[in-house]
């Protein structure tokens, strides 16, 4: 299978405050992704994703509902080049 990297970047009613970072790295984690997570100025969560396309796809669809108590109003993604050695999943300030 192929591997694949994603940009992400979650809008919403609700996405920053309720654990939208450690939600997003722990689902990644589980689907064995490697990438990262921040949170933006303008309230909004973006991130890029890396791993085998069943596992973005899978990754993506946790992401567009977001944890409890989130609100995500709209997922925009978008295809990026493959890092190469990146291993972990990662939470950036």
């Amino acid at each position: 299978m192929a591997i694949k990297r994603v940009y992400f970047l979650a809008h919403g009613g609700m996405v920053q405050g309720v654990g939208f970072r450690y939600f997003t790295r722990h689902r990644a984690t589980e689907l064995k992704l490697s990438g990262w997570v921040r949170n933006t100025d303008n309230n909004k969560v973006e991130g890029e994703a890396q791993g085998e396309e069943d596992g973005i796809a899978a990754f993506l669809k946790h992401v567009d509902k977001g944890p409890r108590g989130a609100r995500v109003v709209k997922l925009d993604k978008e295809d990026r080049e493959v890092v190469e050695g990146e291993t972990e999943f990662e939470i950036r300030r």
